[in-house]
């Protein structure tokens, strides 16, 4: 399995407000690994391999399309995000005539919506995946529906869609943090999108329903969110957008020394912060 302890990362001011680029590079060096086990639960329950087309939504920095190509898949991934798909880019289609390259070979980055995401000889995909997990950013769950819709004519009748979330909030440690992020967003003069709201047990089956599919079974896997020190695990949190609306709704400096606070139950006598956290994942049908 993948180790989720992170090594130290060196910053001067956790609360120092960050670009865009800093966040995404954030997220692919400190906090995206911490779904790894998730990732390869899933490819592993559906045999994922050399016969699998892969089309991962909100695919980030890649490293969900590196293990599905380490296993021999034809991977493609879409997202929104541009500073993290230029990370994944960098990943997954290295410049010519360099030593690196996706140990497969066979993978495509997309830029938007999924509906751009068709393949140019026309082939469907047979598995997609939905790894980010949601149920506790406001509207998260409409906007998986949304690209569910656009997503799903791209694959073979009776393919695979997996949706991830949120385990039960007693089995994640994480989650008191996180609430943190909806008291520090609340009093705000407007809505702001993609706000904290806590998560509810039918969340997946929800989206699975309005998006037209049928479930086919799931599971849980282990998670555990681990940081080297407490820069590198508030710098993680931060990077995963679901605290965006709170820096909106207040400022990065108290943010960040917020979460910091909410870490140090967490925080262990070597100086690590580990947090066992359940993840949840949904198997459905087109």
């Amino acid at each position: 399995m993948t180790p989720t302890l992170v090594r130290h990362h060196s910053y001067a001011d956790t609360a120092t407000a960050v670009d865009p680029g800093t966040r995404a590079r954030d997220w692919a060096e400190i906090q995206e690994r911490m779904l790894a086990p998730l990732y390869e639960a899933v490819y592993e329950r559906l045999e994922v391999g050399t016969g699998t087309r892969l089309l991962s939504l909100g695919c980030g920095s890649g490293l969900a399309l590196l293990i599905a190509a380490a296993r021999g898949a034809h991977v493609t991934g879409v997202d929104t995000d541009t500073e993290r798909l230029a990370l994944a880019r960098g990943r997954l289609l290295p410049d010519p005539g360099s030593d690196a390259g996706t140990p497969a070979g066979h993978a495509r980055l997309v830029d938007g919506d999924p509906s751009a995401a068709a393949s140019a000889d026309g082939t469907p995909y047979s598995l997609i995946t939905a790894f980010t997990p949601i149920g506790c950013s406001s509207g998260d769950g409409e906007r998986l529906v949304d690209a569910l819709r656009s997503a799903v004519p791209l694959a073979a009748r009776g393919s695979t869609v997996v949706l991830a979330g949120w385990g039960p909030p007693e089995r994640c440690a994480t989650a008191p943090v996180l609430r943190l992020a909806g008291r520090l967003s609340d009093g705000a003069r407007a809505p702001l999108t993609g706000g904290w709201r806590p998560w509810e047990r039918d969340d997946l089956e929800e989206v699975a329903f309005r998006a037209g599919l049928s479930p086919d079974g799931s599971g849980r896997v282990a998670c555990p969110f681990g940081y080297a020190d407490m820069d590198s695990a508030v710098r993680g949190l931060l990077s995963t957008r679901l605290f965006d609306a709170a820096v909106v709704a207040t400022d990065q400096d108290r943010v960040a020394k917020e979460v910091a606070e909410a870490l140090r139950p967490h925080l262990r006598k070597d100086g690590t912060i580990w947090m066992p956290n359940v993840f949840r994942y949904l198997v459905c049908t087109t």
